[in-house]
């Protein structure tokens, strides 16, 4: 009886630790090919779409590097949320922050470091005989501006917290069914938020941008989020029946219940 609650307590902790691996490589991850501003449609095969928002310009799906794994974050966070409660997101959340806030601060140390002069010489032409600086380039690419970094973390921190509480409500109105409404839903409005909050910090309080430009751009980012969380749906129930399985479904069903029971928003 006793090696039996010791596995099923190690089964736990592995879990809690592959989740919360997933959550951290892929939220940091995010956040250093953020820098990167790609086109949707044109890595898709087709010419920018031309959409009139609020703006004379008309925008296009111009979107960061970061918004391909985002998704994998918030999906993990529902995963971690069924099983572990807000206790269990809130944990690996703050920490995450606490990471990619140290991240940063490596990165911008690494940045100012005085470049050896063999290595300017040895990578100072670019495949098309172009001369650059290789230096400048790093900098350039790794260093981000105070104000994206402190929209992103705030971002980050209200989104998840608000994804947790919606997450528990939703939970304790369908009980174990309908995984895919207190999933994508918690996601969605949590997405909203944190689409516009970013933004708004970055570019308008830190920035100049405009209002307008704020929810223009904002909407466009929302409306990416919006699809791929619905596409990502059915690996909640992936997620589900790996766990479940690997746990015992007895024992996942108790840890979920158990993870309901606080509702409380901290």
């Amino acid at each position: 009886m006793k090696a039996g609650k010791l596995l099923i307590k190690d089964k736990k902790t592995n879990l809690f630790i592959i989740l919360s691996g997933i959550f951290l490589t892929n939220a940091i991850m995010a956040e250093m090919i953020g820098v990167k501003i790609f086109s949707l449609e044109k890595t898709l095969g087709f010419e920018p779409m031309q959409i009139s928002l609020l703006l004379e310009d008309p925008l296009s799906f111009n979107l960061t590097a970061g918004v391909i794994i985002w998704p994998v974050v918030f999906l993990t966070t529902d995963v971690i949320n069924e099983y572990f409660g807000k206790e269990g997101v809130r944990k690996i959340s703050f920490l995450t922050a606490g990471f990619i806030a140290y991240m940063f601060l490596v990165i911008y140390l690494v940045t100012i470091l005085s470049p050896a002069t063999f290595w300017l010489d040895l990578n100072n032409v670019d495949e098309a005989g172009n001369s650059f600086n290789i230096d400048f380039a790093f900098r350039m690419i790794f260093r981000q501006g105070l104000g994206i970094i402190i929209g992103s973390l705030i971002a980050f921190l209200i989104a998840q917290l608000l994804d947790v509480f919606i997450f528990q409500r939703l939970r304790g109105i369908t009980g174990r069914r309908m995984i895919w409404l207190r999933a994508t839903g918690s996601t969605l409005i949590s997405q909203f938020i944190d689409s516009f909050v970013v933004l708004g910090i970055a570019f308008y309080v830190f920035g100049n941008w405009s209002l307008e430009q704020i929810i223009a751009v904002g909407i466009i980012n929302y409306i990416y989020k919006f699809v791929v969380a619905v596409v990502l749906t059915p690996l909640i129930y992936l997620a589900h029946y790996f766990i479940d399985n690997y746990l015992g479904k007895d024992i996942a069903h108790q840890m979920a219940d158990e993870a309901s029971i606080d509702k409380s928003f901290f």
